[in-house]
């Protein structure tokens, strides 16, 4: 029985009465920031004082995540992929992290491109597997992963591959994809591993979480 419908959340809208991004000094690169002033407007008419906020934008405001799973002896496994994320390296408070994490495969959404095309890109460069955007299966909706600082999406697929069929990916030329190492893992050892916060990165267990319902 599907969950019954979640009521409307109440109509009050942002809108921007000053932008002060050119004061940012934060701009042209692969994230732009946009130093704004904000009007809140409520559902009985009354609006606030404006506000400050700062909004992260880029060309390319959409990210696919790939679950790439066979099944080895009655197991389901799926592939993941070491990551650095230097924002986790830099982290000025505890806990520190030395920035490596092991991720489901993942990409931006080029301006125009198809997302399940997109996927299959991705396939082929992180993991080394040649598909086309058919083989790419949806895996649930998309979803906002920071909704208070960036309007990035995310739209999961999923791809059942032949591990013998793995070639050598073939990267997309970024510094922070060379040397990475790639292992298959059982499906429900990578959700053990979330669970006891060895697998740390959140799309990654929201994507396994929706494989291990839709797959045997």
């Amino acid at each position: 029985m599907p969950p019954r419908p979640l009521p409307a959340p109440p109509a009050i809208r942002v809108s921007v009465v000053r932008d002060r991004s050119a004061e940012a000094r934060a701009t042209g690169g692969f994230l732009d920031v946009r130093r704004l002033e904000l009007v809140v407007r409520h559902p009985d008419g009354s609006q606030s004082a404006p506000f400050s906020y700062d909004v992260c934008a880029r060309a390319a405001l959409d990210a696919v995540i790939i679950a790439a799973h066979y099944v080895d002896a009655g197991v389901r496994h799926v592939y993941l992929r070491s990551c650095v994320r230097p924002p986790l390296a830099l982290r000025p408070v505890p806990p520190s992290h030395d920035g490596s994490l092991w991720e489901l495969p993942a990409g931006l959404v080029e301006p125009g491109e198809d997302p399940a095309a997109c996927a299959a890109r991705e396939l082929g460069e992180e993991l080394g597997f040649a598909a086309d955007a058919h083989d790419m299966k949806p895996l649930g909706e998309w979803m906002y992963p920071v909704p208070a600082m960036i309007g990035e999406r995310h739209l999961f697929f999923h791809v059942e591959v032949d591990p013998r069929a793995r070639t050598t990916p073939t990267e997309d030329g970024s510094v922070l994809e060379r040397h990475a190492a790639i292992v298959a893992v059982p499906l429900e050892e990578a959700l053990d591993h979330c669970r006891r916060g060895t697998l740390r990165d959140e799309k990654t267990e929201l994507a396994l979480r929706r494989l291990l319902e839709l797959v045997p």
